[in-house]
């Protein structure tokens, strides 16, 4: 579903992410960990089309994100950690805008805007505008926007801050499901318990550099992932 092949990201003369090679199959939920400033959001920006790289390749359904990055697009779903959202619009509104965007027909959007803004419990505020809404609700309309055209392969940057457990709870159910019907995930997370339940494989990069790979067994043996975790931190200080 998501091939990342010797993927390297520069910036002038600094190299935020060096020769980055992942691979998450369908029906996969792949978690990717590291310090703040490893390089996981620009992984993640590069896989959704968002910023321009150097050197490398990367592939979403077998289609080149460089080549032909429309199509990659109409195959994925990203969710920043900060949804910047257009405030002025109700949030009704803004999930039809971007059901426009994905030509998803009325029938269909109207049927998944509905089960979804029941879940997260936001079908009482589509009326209003988003500029008032909470951080948390906002990113409940991000999550139900990434979700109106049913993506192969979910990209999530921290989708956990900001969720109540219960909405937490229920895009856990979601991320699985998705798996189950053949899609594959691929998000960052500071928060390692989750993770560690969650996820089929799981990457640690540090430095921009890929440290640990492989399913979560493999990765932490007989260790949790938070002790591998600062195992590797700390590796680096010393």
């Amino acid at each position: 579903m998501l091939q990342i092949e010797h993927f390297t990201k520069e910036y002038g003369s600094k190299v935020a992410v060096n020769d980055l090679s992942l691979e998450i199959c369908s029906g996969e939920i792949f978690g990717f960990i590291g310090h703040n400033g490893a390089g996981k959001t620009t992984t993640i920006k590069a896989v959704a089309g968002i910023l321009p790289f150097q050197k490398g390749e990367i592939r979403v359904d077998g289609i080149s994100v460089r080549e032909n990055p429309l199509e990659c697009k109409k195959r994925l779903a990203y969710i920043p950690d900060n949804p910047d959202l257009y405030e002025f619009l109700t949030g009704i509104q803004y999930l039809n805008f971007i059901a426009d965007i994905f030509q998803v027909p009325k029938r269909e959007r109207e049927e998944r805007i509905g089960k979804y803004s029941d879940l997260f419990g936001l079908t009482g505020d589509l009326g209003s505008t988003v500029s008032t809404y909470s951080h948390g609700m906002k990113q409940k309309l991000a999550l139900i926007g990434a979700l109106i055209h049913e993506p192969k392969l979910l990209l999530m940057d921290e989708p956990f801050v900001g969720l109540d457990p219960k909405a937490a709870h229920d895009l856990k159910m979601i991320m699985t499901d998705i798996c189950q019907k053949g899609g594959a995930i691929f998000f960052s997370t500071h928060v390692l318990e989750v993770a560690e339940k969650l996820c089929h494989k799981v990457a640690i990069i540090k430095e921009g550099k890929l440290a640990a790979c492989g399913t979560m067994e493999e990765v932490k043996g007989n260790e949790s992932l938070e002790q591998v975790f600062l195992e590797l931190v700390d590796d680096e200080k010393s």
